[in-house]
């Protein structure tokens, strides 16, 4: 469980990096599913998820890669085990404000060694709308991500302000010149460190220049009482529960 500093810092900040919440040894077979994952994947269809806007906002990622797989919990076992971890959906459930964590889904990134994609400044809350605004992303680190990996970049405080206008085209994302990828604070990881973020939190990520890869997987939870307001980004694993309840016992895709 979370500290009452740690979950004071995320009200205020939107933000909140743990450390060490799962160890090397864990991290690095978690890892290799990812990668293994990847290549089964690549063999039948194209993986690359590199946003059209990134190439826009970064003129170096024009010839980058973004290898990506949804919902990797119904590829392996692992992924289930992680998702519902104590450690994590305990963590999560203290920011989120609720002993109850819903999923809405998960997507797991690979950013390629020398080449790896940037993602230009955006919000989640944009792509899912909730009521109570309880989404929020906790993104699990499998390998050490400084700043020439692309580590996740984030606006303090950048959550009170609400739902931002973003522009749709090439993924939706927020203005380039005012919000520069190499402007937000870095949130350098080390594999087992989580990165958790409110949806409404302004984030985005760099080009990963280094010889390594930077693998991660993002977990998007909510609490199950809160309604989207509009069916928008729906998925088979949605409405999972991963600790708790659901005291409306409604589908996870339902709409106010």
């Amino acid at each position: 469980m979370l500290t009452a500093d740690q979950i004071a810092f995320y009200r205020e900040n939107g933000y909140l990096l743990v450390k060490g919440m799962f160890s090397r040894e864990e991290c690095a077979a978690l890892r290799q599913e990812c990668h293994e994952l990847i290549e089964r994947l690549s063999a039948i269809r194209s993986v690359d998820a590199t946003w059209g806007s990134a190439r826009e906002a970064v003129p170096e990622a024009r010839d980058t890669k973004l290898l990506h797989c949804h919902n990797v919990q119904f590829h392996s076992g692992a992924f289930t085990r992680l998702i519902c971890d104590e450690r994590f959906t305990g963590a999560a459930a203290d920011l989120i404000g609720s002993p109850n964590v819903q999923l809405h889904h998960t997507k797991m990134f690979i950013k390629p060694p020398e080449k790896g994609s940037p993602f230009p400044m955006h919000q989640d809350a944009p792509y899912f709308p909730h009521d109570k605004h309880t989404m929020m992303a906790g993104i699990i680190h499998f390998d050490d991500a400084p700043l020439e990996k692309g580590c996740v970049r984030v606006v303090p405080g950048s959550h009170k302000n609400g739902i931002l206008e973003h522009i749709p085209t090439g993924g939706w994302h927020l203005p380039f010149d005012e919000y520069p990828i190499d402007a937000a604070t870095p949130c350098p990881a080390e594999a087992g460190d989580v990165l958790f973020f409110s949806y409404l939190t302004i984030h985005g990520s760099g080009i990963n220049t280094s010889s390594e890869a930077r693998t991660t997987l993002l977990v998007q939870m909510r609490d199950p009482t809160d309604a989207p307001t509009k069916r928008v980004h729906e998925s088979r694993g949605q409405g999972m529960m991963l600790r708790g309840i659901d005291p409306l016992a409604r589908s996870g895709s339902s709409v106010s």
